[in-house]
């Protein structure tokens, strides 16, 4: 059963698009409510056979109004981490795709504190289910932290 993956590519880009223009407002229209705040991503289902199938989750301390940490963990849908050993059993190349996915996690992460905004952050090459996982776990995580 082939899946239509134009309808969830739309919400993703509709999501990041509300985010980036969410982002954009001036200072005095948003602040974010000291604390720890998580969010999650959607499931994501890459293929028929469930490669790449997860999500992701991120939390997020807010302090003085802004984002100071951040940690984003991606899992397959069982709920099992996807780390070091993540996409053992598969092929060579598509181990290596896996492997590219879950170390642009701790990027994400760390571009977001760097840049201090969701939408300055990069999309890595060949990571970017991962980017559309974070932005839609961090706009949801800021979602909880605002104040109006």
């Amino acid at each position: 059963m082939k899946k239509n993956h134009g309808a969830k590519s739309f919400i993703v880009a509709a999501l990041v698009l509300s985010l980036f223009l969410f982002s954009s407002c001036t200072k005095s229209s948003v602040t974010y409510v000291d604390g720890t705040y998580t969010g999650r991503s959607s499931d994501y289902q890459d293929d028929e056979d469930g490669n790449g199938a997860g999500y992701g989750v991120v939390t997020l301390t807010i302090s003085d109004g802004k984002v100071e940490s951040c940690n984003f963990l991606m899992y397959e849908l069982d709920g099992t981490l996807k780390d070091d050993s993540y996409g053992s059993s598969l092929s060579k190349a598509n181990r290596l795709k896996a492997q590219k996915a879950v170390q642009s996690a701790s990027k994400y992460a760390s571009q977001l504190i760097e840049k201090k905004k969701l939408s300055d952050v990069d999309v890595i090459s060949g990571a970017t289910i991962s980017y559309n996982e974070f932005t839609e776990a961090v706009s949801k995580a800021l979602s909880q932290a605002t104040r109006k």
